[in-house]
């Protein structure tokens, strides 16, 4: 009987067997969960002759896994998995987001190419990260029509984020891509995922994730991972291995299931979160709406009142940072998530004081819209447990 081939697949389909192929023949249906820190061996010359080829070229040693600093077969399935998704030859997996960027920017400072040209806005730590020189970093901050331009003999990187964190602005990809030449683009796809968007068909080189929010998608995971070539993942893991920045193999194993249902999650997500920016839009209560054209799961929008109040007035939708989540989050980005940017670079990239953002979950829209609608009225219904911790009576004196 003939099978299709990954390249024909659906993503649907990748996604729920890329990284899996194996499990059958090894009589298994559940990928494993490999938490061995170290493997024995009873061949340290063959030991001596893998590290030695891992030090020169990066690349996964064959046969039996060493250590999980250098690599563990439980990652392994979900770099597998998410570079299928992605379209890229390899991916590299990291301990969270931060982790993987940081990698990244070492890569390139090792090689003396130590200036990065990003446009805004991007996640605030990021922002941070790249304007603090923690790394020894330098960064020229742009418009997209401005990244060739700004492009100078020790550029090694060119960074951005679209849809945004958190305004939702986009970025013409393929455009960026040509104004590169042959520096580096990294592309942040955290809101949007290999479901909406695939940077790499644009030209990208490097595609970063927060695989913490939707890759994981049920707030319970922390990551983060780089989508590339085979050449950019070889110094990305002699980057994780000389510096411990490594992705724990329990979590491997809730990415590499959430990549399962990644597909089923955005798509459903992302039909709520465009009925409730319709709402909010024709709101006028809401004085401006930002939801991207690629579609997706996030929503970004400004009150007429207090923003603090809504977030203040949220029942079922949960006042917290992070996204991507099965359940719906609404924050404050100028007060939580882009805090540690500088309020005039804030406001430059476009996130005021009314900003909110919201992640979009899983719950019926009418519910979710309930609750917007009473938030916004200023109506405060009684939080859910509240009555019940009322009746709990208070614990006798001793």
């Amino acid at each position: 009987m003939e099978t299709t081939s990954a390249a024909t697949r659906s993503l649907a389909t990748e996604a729920v067997h890329a990284g899996r192929e194996d499990l059958a023949a090894l009589g298994l249906h559940a990928a494993p969960l490999d938490l061995s820190t170290t493997y024995p061996s009873h061949d340290s010359r063959a030991e001596a002759a893998r590290l030695d080829e891992f030090a020169a070229t990066g690349a996964r040693p064959d046969g039996p896994p060493v250590y999980s600093r250098l690599d563990n077969p439980t990652v392994a399935r979900f770099e597998d998995a998410l570079a299928r998704l992605e379209g890229t030859e390899s991916a590299v997996a990291f301990a969270s987001g931060m982790a993987a960027l940081t990698a990244t920017l070492l890569v390139r400072a090792g090689a003396g190419l130590r200036h990065v040209v990003a446009v805004r806005p991007l996640y605030g730590c990021s922002d941070h990260l790249l304007s603090s020189g923690l790394l020894g970093t330098e960064v020229t901050w742009v418009d997209p029509e401005g990244v060739a331009a700004a492009l100078r003999p020790d550029t090694g990187l060119v960074m951005v984020e679209t849809p945004a964190n958190p305004t939702l602005a986009e970025t013409d990809l393929a455009a960026v891509a040509r104004a590169c030449g042959e520096v580096p683009l990294l592309v942040d796809n955290t809101f949007a995922t290999p479901v909406l968007q695939r940077p790499r068909e644009s030209g990208a080189r490097l595609v970063l994730h927060s695989a913490t929010k939707y890759l994981g998608g049920h707030g319970d995971v922390l990551g983060g991972v780089v989508a590339c070539d085979e050449e950019s993942a070889r110094a990305l893991r002699q980057v994780r291995f000389a510096t411990g920045g490594v992705l724990h193999p329990l979590a491997g194993y809730l990415l590499l299931r959430g990549l399962s249902t990644l597909p089923v999650r955005v798509r459903a997500q992302s039909a709520t979160a465009a009925e409730l920016a319709r709402r909010l839009a024709a709101d006028p209560r809401v004085t401006a709406v930002h939801y991207p054209s690629v579609g997706g799961a996030m929503v970004a929008f400004e009150p007429a009142g207090d923003p603090h109040e809504v977030i203040a007035g949220v029942r079922l939708i949960t006042p917290a940072v992070s996204l991507g989540s099965v359940d719906t989050l609404i924050q404050h980005p100028a007060s939580i998530s882009h805090r540690i940017v500088p309020e005039d670079d804030r406001r430059s990239g476009g996130i005021g004081g009314k900003l909110l953002r919201m992640s979009v979950g899983l719950e019926d829209a009418e519910d979710l819209w309930a609750d917007l609608d009473a938030a916004l009225s200023g109506r405060r219904p009684p939080r859910p447990g509240a009555e019940r911790r009322e009746r709990i009576p208070e614990p006798a004196a001793l």
